[in-house]
């Protein structure tokens, strides 16, 4: 089985959790971006996942193409565009896809420990940013 949806926007990092009170929990950024995120991952639900989120092993593609920057040049832009420049400012990929990971979390599969294997996973540039997301689920675990 195969799920795929794309998340309109760029993708905001998971942030360091907070203390308070006795508790941790998400800075505001990072809390409405996975609310966001869940938003879609409600709207492109596994089939299976209709019985409620899923309990086997999954692979996970997460490709983030983010905005070009407004002060580059024509060129720069074009090169950016056609894959010849990649993102290596901040955010870090990792960060990204955890924030991504987590909100899929409740929703697609139970937990994010189900994560055992990633597909194409990267960051590059395009004039729309978006977050493209795979999961399959007929993974050989072993």
């Amino acid at each position: 089985m195969v799920c795929d949806m794309v998340i309109p926007g760029e993708a905001v990092p998971q942030g360091r959790p907070r203390f308070g009170r006795g508790r941790t929990y998400d800075p505001p950024r990072s809390r409405k971006y996975k609310e966001y995120v869940r938003r879609f991952a409600h709207e492109n639900m596994p089939s299976d996942a209709l019985r409620g989120p899923l309990t086997c092993p999954v692979r996970l593609t997460c490709v983030i193409y983010r905005a070009v920057p407004k002060s580059w040049s024509r060129r720069k832009r074009a090169d950016a565009i056609a894959d010849k420049i990649r993102p290596t400012t901040k955010p870090d990929l990792d960060n990204l896809i955890k924030g991504i990971k987590d909100a899929l979390s409740g929703t697609w599969y139970k937990d994010d420990s189900q994560v055992v294997e990633y597909g194409k996973v990267g960051k590059w540039y395009a004039e729309e940013p978006r977050v493209y997301v795979r999961l399959d689920v007929e993974v050989n675990d072993g």
